[in-house]
């Protein structure tokens, strides 16, 4: 992978709130050009569940958002703000992200996300993360998917995906 460009990265500060939540739904709006509806979506809802938040910039410019499930660093949600993508912003939180759980003593990165979309799983795949088949899901990232579902996200076909945070292999 080539050299990211420099990306001021920190934890989420509660005046960056507003700004996560215009980043999340405007992030959002690439769904619908890629033709999927999604249903609406409450970010805040989302940062009062994430056990830690990192962002880029200051005024914020994306957003990565972390929880833990079945023991591993769980991505709940990469975002950045279209009018910042495709500048090396998503790859450099992404890659903060897992250093952070790494730092903190976690081995993989787990997520989910859309199978076909270019910005979802074939862009993780590029970034080492690989398909976790379902017998390899633990209760909690079962019951996440379970959420996922009774939230009406799975309009179109989807994926939990791994990175190994330790060095070892998938």
């Amino acid at each position: 992978m080539p050299d990211l460009p420099a990306v001021p990265i920190r934890p989420l500060l509660p005046e960056d709130v507003e700004d996560v939540v215009a980043v999340s739904l405007a992030a959002d709006t690439l769904f619908a050009e890629a033709g999927l509806v999604l249903p609406p979506d409450d970010p805040r809802a989302m940062l009062r569940e994430a056990r830690w938040v990192l962002v880029a910039h200051s005024p914020v410019r994306g957003l990565a958002a972390l929880t833990v499930l079945d023991g591993a660093a769980h991505l709940e949600q990469l975002a950045v703000h279209p009018d910042h993508g495709r500048r090396g912003v998503g790859s450099a939180l992404l890659e903060a992200a897992c250093a952070f759980a790494r730092e903190r003593g976690f081995a993989a990165m787990t997520l989910t996300t859309f199978r076909n979309v270019g910005w979802n799983a074939p862009w993780y795949a590029r970034r080492g993360f690989a398909e976790l088949p379902r017998e390899r899901w633990g209760p909690q990232l079962r019951a996440q998917w379970r959420t996922e579902e009774a939230a009406g996200i799975m309009v179109a076909p989807r994926i939990a995906m791994r990175r190994p945070l330790d060095g070892s292999p998938g």
